[in-house]
């Protein structure tokens, strides 16, 4: 039984026009995704392109690859951020909402008003494009690129199935988030018959630079424990990263890592940019990271959010706090009433 199977009939009809527009497409295609690309955005964006250039077609993808997915592309695969949309191209946003001109990476589309065909899973989507396949209950886009796959009736090959693979691996925690589903494993199993190499992705998403262990220590150091250690937070400066001989992008595991803090239901890592602040937060046991990001400006989803702020960090502390108390509170009262 494939995820086609079990989906909506909403969903159904989003993927066959969405199939529909791209093979109906014969100039070139432009994809696109988030800033700071995780595994689900550069697994989708490789998928996808990996799979319209199998069918003739002529695809440009920009995008700047953070250091501990670079094991992936193939060289020239990914190119430099475009200046203007190339002519008669159709642009193609994946997990992001293409309405998001600040968050789309790549290609600035403020102002935009070509055609755009818009894929991802995020409850906050304005839903405007024109074709879209959005559906939240799915838990990673990567899952979403497979089904279209299908529909597009490609010829599989283990350099589609793989990035896909990385897709579902990283934005479900190794199939272990409450996001993962029955059809979640029907998918990924799917994706494994067609050569997708798990283990080997496995292996190299496990390795560090020693870098990242002389900035782990610094950020250990800025560990607190709010809220009668309901929330833990840390952060992360241009003076930090400059002592451990690190980079931005060496920060994004660690709010991972700070998750797994015994009785916290919030971790929030804190870039500290100086005159504004990137704040990524993953939750658990009903508390939702997805509404302190949004009451910041910010978005996501129930267990991973974020937000970017423009103010300094004592000032963007203060909103945080005020969010992650509004937050507790819910849970408190619906935890009470369920009694």
């Amino acid at each position: 039984m494939t995820a086609q199977n079990t989906a909506s009939p909403e969903y159904h009809a989003d993927l066959k026009q969405v199939a529909r527009t791209l093979l109906d497409h014969t100039g070139p295609f432009v994809i696109l995704s988030h800033e700071n690309p995780d595994g689900d955005a550069l697994g989708s964006v490789l998928g996808l392109t990996r799979a319209l250039r199998s069918l003739g077609r002529d695809v440009t993808a920009p995008m700047t690859v953070p250091r501990y997915l670079k094991f992936l592309p193939e060289p020239g695969e990914l190119s430099e951020p475009l200046p203007a949309v190339p002519e008669g191209a159709l642009v193609v946003v994946l997990d992001v909402d293409n309405n998001d001109p600040v968050r789309v990476a790549g290609l600035d589309l403020t102002g935009y008003t070509g055609p755009v065909v818009n894929v991802d899973h995020h409850g906050t989507n304005a839903r405007r494009a024109t074709a879209l396949l959005v559906d939240p209950s799915r838990p990673a886009t990567a899952l979403m690129i497979t089904d279209l796959l299908d529909e597009l009736g490609v010829t599989w090959t283990e350099a589609m199935a793989t990035p896909l693979m990385l897709g579902l691996n990283t934005d479900t925690g190794s199939f272990r988030f409450d996001s993962v589903t029955p059809g979640t494993f029907t998918v990924a199993a799917r994706l494994r018959a067609h050569g997708a190499r798990l283990g080997w992705l496995n292996d190299q998403l496990g390795q560090n630079p020693p870098t990242y262990y002389h900035l782990l220590r610094e950020v250990l150091g800025t560990m607190q424990f709010l809220h009668a250690g309901r929330v833990v937070l840390a952060r992360v400066d241009q003076a930090m990263l400059d002592r451990a001989g690190a980079a931005w992008e060496d920060v994004e595991s660690y709010v991972g890592l700070m998750r797994s803090a015994e009785g916290t239901q919030l971790a929030v890592m804190v870039k500290d940019y100086g005159d504004r602040v990137k704040l990524s937060m993953r939750s658990r046991a009903g508390f939702s990271a997805q509404n302190v990001a949004v009451a910041l400006g910010g978005g996501g989803h129930v267990p991973a959010a974020g937000a970017s702020v423009a103010a300094p960090f004592p000032e963007v502390m203060e909103r945080l706090n005020a969010a992650i108390t509004a937050e507790l509170a819910r849970v408190d009262t619906e935890r009470s009433a369920g009694a």
